[in-house]
Parts: structure tokens; C-alpha cells; sequence
């Protein structure tokens, strides 16, 4: 049985925890964490699953799928992703890509049994998680949508040891990793963001820099003669820290320039990483916003609409 979350208008995917029930249950995962479903009362040939990042949950990717489900009439999954949501994070201690892959996959077979186009999207990781199924999966044929996708991983205060992190991470070498990467603990639950961790956690990152690597072998493969072939949609600020803009344009210069759809957010515009996606600030319960909102949120929907309407 469903269960409808407090200003959203999706539910709680109990389908999807019947899934996975080895590590996620209603019970071990955090309110407003939840894997969640949002479906047309009628029919419709149009769904999108919306894939959230590491450390966070579905819940920042609902207002995108809100914005899909009633102003575009698309069925939307949101799926949560391996040891993310929970309670107790343990260390997320086993966290592996192929079960974060193993999500989406799930929710992109929902998706496809109930709609005829299935398109695909996320945050951060949960954009190279998408850009690597849309790269390798026949069941995606609609749309790629990326929000701040580490497609790359950005320089941000460390100057230029942007790529040297991502190096350092598949070395495995935790020893050498946490005097670089002062970002990456264990993760924490905290009062301060209700809908994910408070860091970046050394196994997940692990598992970041694994999509990294297939994601850049995933580029290789493409070019301006053999481009990929699918619309793609980048909403990315450059005052992003954490993914690099590089990736985004690697990706459009192997791309067919007639598909590939770039909406970049001015520096000076300061939306950070996850801000992106959020349509309104993430307040602590003391009411202080620990997240702000993307000021042009509703701007950057309105560029959607006109890139499906083909303007």
C-alpha cells in the first residue's frame, strides 16, 4: 500500500522496497528519505525516472518530478539509491555501484511496463548514473536530463587536484585519500539536512570515482561522426565545486549539436552544486536554511517545457 508524503503529491514506492529488502524498508529509512512513485490516473505514453546524488535522497529530485508528473503528464519514478536514506548510515560499509545500478535499472523496468517512452535524469551521481544507462540501455528512449552531473569532478578550493582526487579514490588508499579530501568522512545523520548525510562518505566516493571511469570510457566511445544520439537536457551553474562543467562539455562535443540542449547558470549567479535542483531552500528545525533554493528554478522548468516542445 502506498503512502502519500506531506507536500508532495507522489508516494511512498512500496514496490520498490519489496525489491530490495535485503538493506531498505520503510522502517530503517529516514521520513521524507523515501523511494517515491508518482503515476497519471489515467494512461500515459510518457515517464521519466529522476535519480538523486550521493549522500542525498529522493526527496531532491521530487520537485522536478512534481513539475513532470502535473505540468507534463509523465509518470515518475524516483528510486534511492544503495545505503543512502537510512537511520543509521553505518559507514555505508558495502555500498556498491552495481546495486546503485541495480536500482535504477528496477525503476526503469517499472517505467517502461507502464508508458511507451522512458526517458531519464538525475543530480550529480545520479546524472552519470543516468548518462551511463541512456549510453548503454535500449529501454531509455527518450530524453536525458542532467542537473550538476559529475560526468567530472571539479578543482573547486584545491586548486587544480581535481583529477589527482578522482586518481587517488580508485587507488583504494584511504590512508592517503583523507589528508586531500577533508570533504569525505563517514556519513552523519544530522537534524541540519533532513533529506540526506552530512558528508560525503570515503566507500560511496569509492564508488563515484568506479562511474567516473566507466562514464569517461562511455565518452571515449563517441564522437562528432559517431555521436550520441540521444536529446539531452544540462542544466549546470558554474559555481559548481563539486562537478565539473568540463564533463558537460566533453559530452556535448560528442554529441549531435541538434539534440544537445546546454543551460548554464552565470558564476555570477552563485547556485551551488545541489541548489540546482531545488525548487524551495532545505530549513534545519530550527528554521535556518541549511540548502538555499535555486532562485531560477522555475525559469530553468520553463526551459525544459520548450526543450520538449522542441523551441
Amino acid at each position: 500500500m502506498t503512502q502519500s508524503i506531506a507536500g508532495i503529491s507522489g508516494q511512498i514506492w512500496d514496490e520498490y522496497y519489496a525489491e530490495f529488502k535485503d538493506y531498505f524498508s520503510r522502517d530503517l529509512v529516514r521520513d521524507g528519505c523515501h523511494p517515491l512513485i508518482f503515476e497519471q490516473a489515467d494512461p500515459t505514453d510518457k515517464a521519466i525516472v529522476l535519480v538523486h546524488g550521493l549522500s542525498d535522497s529522493p526527496y531532491f529530485m521530487s520537485a522536478i518530478g512534481e513539475y513532470f508528473y502535473q505540468e507534463l503528464g509523465y509518470n515518475v519514478y524516483l528510486p534511492l539509491l544503495h545505503f543512502h536514506g537510512l537511520k543509521d548510515p553505518k559507514g555505508m560499509e558495502g555500498v556498491e555501484l552495481e546495486e546503485w545500478k541495480a536500482n535504477v535499472r528496477f525503476a526503469i523496468n517499472v517505467a517502461e511496463s507502464k508508458a511507451k517512452t522512458v526517458s531519464i535524469g538525475g543530480l550529480s551521481m545520479g546524472g552519470a548514473l543516468s548518462f551511463y544507462m541512456a549510453a548503454n540501455s535500449p529501454r531509455i528512449d527518450g530524453a536525458l536530463y542532467l542537473f550538476s552531473a559529475t560526468l567530472d569532478l571539479a578543482d573547486g578550493h584545491f586548486g587544480s587536484l581535481g583529477e589527482l582526487k578522482e586518481r587517488i579514490l580508485r587507488t583504494f588508499w584511504p590512508d592517503l585519500v583523507d589528508p586531500i579530501l577533508e570533504r569525505i568522512s563517514p556519513p552523519l545523520v544530522s537534524d541540519d539536512n533532513p533529506y540526506g548525510y552530512t558528508h560525503v562518505d570515503l566507500d560511496g566516493a569509492q564508488e563515484l570515482a568506479r562511474l567516473i571511469k566507466e562514464t569517461d570510457s562511455l565518452l571515449k566511445g563517441f564522437s562528432p561522426k559517431a555521436p550520441f544520439a540521444k536529446r539531452v537536457f544540462a542544466a549546470h551553474s558554474e559555481s559548481d565545486t563539486t562537478a565539473g562543467l568540463e564533463g558537460i562539455r566533453e559530452l556535448q562535443s560528442v554529441s549531435d549539436p541538434a539534440l544537445f540542449h546546454p543551460y548554464i547558470f552565470p558564476k555570477a549567479w552563485e547556485i551551488s552544486h545541489a541548489s540546482v535542483v531545488l525548487k524551495d531552500p532545505i530549513v534545519n528545525k530550527e528554521g535556518q536554511i541549511s540548502k538555499n533554493a535555486n532562485p531560477r528554478f522555475a525559469e530553468m522548468m520553463s526551459a525544459i517545457k520548450n526543450f520538449l516542445d522542441g523551441n
